[in-house]
């Protein structure tokens, strides 16, 4: 929806009271990063490589233009959004698990973007970048209600990361049966989807949401990037898998050896709490109430997505964080306050194991 149809939203304000900090979540971010640090600690025992203890397999690093939109009524031109501008990004598709599997274990799907040249106010920490970070998974809520329940899921993934592959394409071929099956009553289980039910298709068809919600200025919202023009046609796009354990990362080298790719920058405003809640991920905001509406476009020129230069600079010289950027796009809720110091902990397990020292780029090229 454009800017203009969504005039009539009269988003709510934000209010401190909107955040309720659960008495015991020092304790718990504790268990996230104890659990993520096994992860880690596991795969590169078995690769010696350190990967990410989430999101670890990479399918493609590009570099494209990020444009706000021109013309946005006052209420959508918040913080990074509050007047037109073009800023160069970084990136990254990935799939969940903190293991690098064959893709026939078909799991969700990430997307991680990286403006650089990015003024204002800064998070904690921070303070010294021109960066905006947007991270990203194929679904409109996560698989949690909080950072205590995340807590449980992450262990039952911990519990199978590098273990043996042919049971995991089992349990993946049999989650995907039974998540058809949920889909076609018009449901859909994170769950499932999780543990290996995401359907085998071209993932630069899928539209990424931030499933958890994030300051927007003076307002509250949720964002989602969307692909389209030729990248829109790859939705729901068949992928073969047979025989061939990086099919993800060959279809993203396939279309971008010979073709451009475009998406849009879409929030949702929260105007509801009742329905729209902030400290619980599982919720889906209804669009009835509030649509998604464009306020930025994002554009990569045709190029190689998988060249050693580009993978050693973005998959392995960045780290993709909520936290990094402007005050005024603070992460909002539970299983943002835990990502400050989870994320935190694994780019410096990544940095300290690889040698390879994880930073903020201050230009726009080179990262």
């Amino acid at each position: 929806m454009s800017a203009q149809t969504a005039m009539n939203v009269l988003p709510l304000r934000f209010d401190s009271s909107m955040e309720t900090i659960g008495k015991d979540e020092a304790k718990t971010n504790e268990g996230l990063i104890e659990t993520l640090g096994k992860i880690s600690e596991s795969t590169f025992e078995h690769s010696g490589h350190a990967t990410r203890s989430v999101h670890a397999k990479a399918h493609g690093v590009l570099r494209g233009d990020f444009t706000v939109v021109e013309g946005l009524p006052l209420h959508l031109a918040q913080g990074l959004f509050a007047r037109p501008g073009r800023y160069e990004v970084a990136m990254r598709f990935s799939t969940l698990p903190g293991d690098i599997l064959d893709d026939s274990v078909s799991t969700p799907r990430g997307l991680a973007i990286k403006l650089v040249g990015v003024q204002g106010p800064r998070l904690p920490g921070s303070e010294a970048d021109t960066t905006q970070d947007f991270v990203m998974v194929n679904g409109p809520a996560f698989s949690a209600p909080n950072a205590e329940k995340f807590l449980g899921v992450l262990k039952v993934l911990a519990a199978t990361t590098d273990k043996v592959e042919g049971v995991k394409k089992v349990v993946s071929a049999i989650a995907q049966g039974t998540e058809s099956i949920i889909e076609a009553f018009g449901g859909k289980s994170p769950t499932i989807t999780t543990m290996g039910g995401q359907k085998e298709t071209n993932i630069l068809g899928e539209t990424f949401f931030s499933q958890v919600p994030i300051l927007y200025g003076d307002y509250v919202a949720k964002y989602s990037v969307a692909p389209v023009g030729v990248l829109k046609t790859l939705t729901d796009a068949p992928i073969d898998t047979t025989d061939n354990p990086n099919a993800l990362r060959n279809a993203v080298s396939e279309h971008f050896a010979g073709n451009g790719g475009d998406w849009e920058f879409r929030v949702q405003l929260c105007t509801d709490l009742a329905t729209m809640p902030i400290e619980d991920a599982t919720v889906v905001w209804p669009e009835d109430k509030s649509p998604y509406v464009v306020v930025a476009r994002l554009h990569v020129e045709q190029q190689p997505s998988w060249s050693p230069t580009e993978v050693a600079a973005i998959d392995d010289g960045l780290s993709f964080s909520p936290w990094h950027g402007l005050f005024a796009h603070r992460p909002l809720g539970s299983v943002n306050r835990a990502r400050n110091t989870t994320y935190a902990s694994s780019a410096n397990f990544r940095s300290t194991h690889n040698g390879c020292p994880i930073h903020e780029p201050k230009t726009p090229r080179p990262m």
